[in-house]
């Protein structure tokens, strides 16, 4: 029995087709890979293809050496010559050779992000850019989307005529390249778009290696860009033998310049193409399959494809929707704690996946709590998060000028032109008296030579002094917002208009989220809310260094952190519309960006073997509020039949809104009834079985002083009283802590 023999059908026609263009369409599961090396072999083997002249592409390191290892072991002597690797691998070995045909010499050097970083910033202050309107990060993102489609400066700046703007990023491109050149190196888009100009513009070498590569392959078709496609499209068309596997239902990353036309168009730009489509799934049970089919189908820019399995059709998919976001942490992290404890399955069998990084945040506290092994993916710990970091940092100095790691960390973000020589000298001066950095820093007249740094360093002094005084009458989340708007640290953010910076801002509401419930929850058990306590509070819950991360762990990602890796559980959390889909999917009006987020929902799905489990909650705190969600618009696209019993998709109303304080409140209720809240009721009056006053009366606070009483509300041991003191403004409290007075 040859090892072709152990293919299905469909992938053995796809080995056998070796000449001409062949688009395999390759479903979730279905064994892409294996179809590859066997291709490989059979070139080899029975095609007497000689190894050098086969190329294999992937985008990936480690799926590179993935299927180098693979290949290595079915094709045996030989496999050395055959090139395996990424997009970026390939060009560089080929501009390493042949470069100084561009006007660069073949020892150039290859610049990473904070490399361009550094260049960008030399190139705004050569052209007298002000980086405050044009941000280094958003004109590098724009370079590198021109690249990506294969637009020089100079058509750029064609382009350009008429767009103030983008003439001035036509100019900052120009200056960009031309220092890049001057320095004799590249940037990680410039290893594709030279190798797409030396093939251009240099016959010879195109030849060389058309004749060198007869027989391409590129894995992952769906994610390449423009230049990408280019660049495959040239070295193929002597031959034409190019055989591209991929699936447009996982294009998930169109915000990093992949175009699912590619593969969309692809019988079109060679329509002598052979499309095979593998539909056997190797991975999940048919009801998780079916369920993924059936949300897929609703986009319209796909190939028609359906995935089936010999698996069995295995267990219903679970689905529950509940009241907050805290019982759906609560749910899932006990549900694989009562998994693991009556040995249905190891922790590592477990992924919790969600569609922003901030969403981690509950999850991890829950396991900290439950000290249960998890490892976060494609992220950091929320509270390791740079911003997080930051901002905290911010708490720490205010709480204890002492921290000297917290003041050095915070004493220049956001920027204000404090540069390093500065924080050295304010460290030598403190280190050689034997004080605190921030002492020294209160003290910065004297320190000898400090120079013109001196004034910046004092406006920092007066800043944190300004947030000290007010931590004495703020409460934390009003402090933590102060400290938001006075440094302008979102609005740094703002300006960068990157999905990098999207992605902070989002963890940054998430520790408004925190914060607001900390401070309710204290209120609640009439705990004092002090932001010693907060950060004691955020500081055990970021100590995660005891956790093996080595063996048996929970794994946390996002949706994009999930492709190309399965579990047997999978708990696919926060499906909510505003959520996902996002808020900006559902108002951008365009149906394409909600066809992406559902590509995204049926990569989630099918990441599970075995188990899925589909949450979602009917109120969820953002940036320190709560917001009501319908239930995901991809979850009513499953049909129930699918569903484990007891699932039930309730009718959607539009409850009224309300702030972060009824979250914990309603919480709060539930946990001391074991039930639902009891239906509230209004007072007009005083009619003896309210508080003692009713709305309209005046109030005495003995930290707010005087107020008028504009609500009150019956909860299930308690009133919530809403006062709009004459000071302080409205707040809301419970009628027993707050001990109001009746004038």
């Amino acid at each position: 029995m040859s090892i072709y023999e152990t293919l299905n059908e469909q992938q053995q026609e796809a080995v056998y087709h070796t000449e001409g263009p062949l688009l395999i369409l390759a479903g979730a599961g279905s064994g892409k890979t294996r179809v590859l090396t066997h291709r490989i072999a059979y070139l080899i083997e029975e095609k007497g293809v000689n190894p050098w002249n086969i190329l294999a592409i992937t985008f990936t390191n480690k799926a590179a050496g993935e299927m180098r290892e693979r290949v290595d072991n079915i094709v045996g002597f030989g496999s050395e010559s055959i090139w395996v690797s990424t997009f970026h691998s390939t060009c560089v070995r080929i501009l390493r050779r042949h470069i100084d045909k561009l006007g660069y010499d073949t020892n150039f050097t290859i610049y990473d992000s904070d490399d361009q970083k550094t260049l960008m910033k030399d190139v705004c202050r050569l052209l007298q850019i002000d980086t405050k309107i044009y941000k280094e990060r958003t004109l590098l993102g724009a370079v590198s989307s021109a690249k990506d489609e294969l637009i020089t400066p100079e058509e750029y700046r064609i382009r350009a005529e008429g767009d103030y703007n983008k003439q001035k990023i036509a100019q900052v491109y120009e200056e960009y390249e031309k220092q890049l050149r001057a320095n004799n190196a590249l940037d990680f888009d410039d290893l594709l778009v030279k190798t797409v100009q030396l093939f251009q513009t240099q016959a010879d070498i195109l030849d060389y290696y058309q004749e060198r590569f007869r027989y391409i392959m590129v894995d992952e078709y769906q994610d390449t860009n423009t230049v990408q496609f280019e660049l495959i499209r040239i070295l193929a068309s002597k031959y034409r033998n190019l055989c591209v596997v991929g699936d447009d239902d996982q294009s998930i990353y169109k915000f990093r310049g992949a175009n699912i036309k590619n593969i969309l168009n692809f019988e079109q730009v060679y329509e002598d193409a052979k499309v095979i489509k593998l539909e056997q799934n190797y991975r999940s049970t048919s009801n998780i399959l079916n369920a993924a089919n059936a949300v897929i189908r609703n986009n319209y820019g796909r190939k028609d494809k359906t995935l089936w399995t010999d698996n069995g059709e295995g267990d219903k998919i679970h689905f529950r929707q509940f009241d907050s976001a805290y019982d759906e942490a609560e749910y899932i992290v006990g549900d694989i704690r009562e998994q693991v404890d009556s040995g249905g399955c190891t922790y590592n069998d477990n992924a919790i996946l969600y569609r922003t990084n901030a969403q981690s945040r509950m999850f991890e506290e829950k396991f900290v709590t439950a000290n249960i092994p998890y490892k976060v993916v494609g992220g950091v710990n929320f509270y390791a998060r740079r911003e997080i970091k930051d901002l905290l940092s911010y708490l720490k100095t205010v709480d204890n000028g002492q921290d000297d790691l917290a003041v050095r960390r915070i004493v220049n973000v956001p920027k204000r032109g404090i540069g390093l020589t500065s924080i050295n000298r304010v460290q030598e001066y403190a280190s050689s008296r034997g004080i605190g950095f921030y002492e020294a820093l209160c003290a910065v007249d004297l320190i000898p030579n400090i120079g013109r740094g001196a004034s910046r360093l004092e406006s920092f002094v007066a800043l944190i002094e300004h947030f000290k005084t007010d931590a004495r009458e703020m409460s934390i989340s009003d402090l933590m917002q102060e400290i938001i708007d006075e440094t302008g640290y979102i609005e740094s953010l703002q300006a960068e208009d990157s999905i990098e910076a999207e992605t902070r801002i989002e963890n940054i509401d998430e520790l408004m989220s925190k914060i607001a419930a900390y401070e309710e929850a204290c209120e609640e058990s009439n705990e004092p809310v002090t932001l010693s306590g907060f950060l004691e509070e955020v500081a055990l819950v970021a100590d995660i260094d005891s956790l093996d991360e080595s063996s048996d762990y929970v794994v946390l990602m996002t949706l994009h952190s999930a492709k190309g890796l399965e579990f047997p559980r999978v708990y696919l959390a926060g499906l909510e519309d505003g959520i996902f889909p996002s808020y900006m999917t559902i108002t951008a009006d365009d149906p394409e960006e909600v066809e992406e987020e559902r590509r995204l929902c049926y990569v989630g799905i099918t990441r599970a073997k075995e188990e899925l489990t589909l949450t979602c909650a009917r109120r969820r705190m953002i940036r320190g509020e709560t917001q009501y969600n319908k239930m995901s618009r991809f979850l009513k696209e499953i049909p129930m039949d699918l569903l484990a019993t007891g699932a039930v998709f309730e009718k959607e109303e539009e409850p009224p809104r309300q702030g972060a304080y009824a979250q914990a409140r309603q919480t709060f209720r539930t946990k001391a009834f074991g039930g639902a809240a009891r239906p509230v009721r209004q007072f007009a009056v005083s009619d003896g079985s309210g508080p003692g006053y009713g709305v309209g009366d005046r109030v005495r606070h003995i930290k707010f002083g005087a107020g008028t009483v504009t609500a009150i509300t019956e909860g299930g041991r308690d009133y919530e009283v809403t006062v709009d003191f004459d000071g302080p403004g409205t707040k809301k409290m419970f009628a027993t802590f707050a001990r109001l007075e009746k004038i």
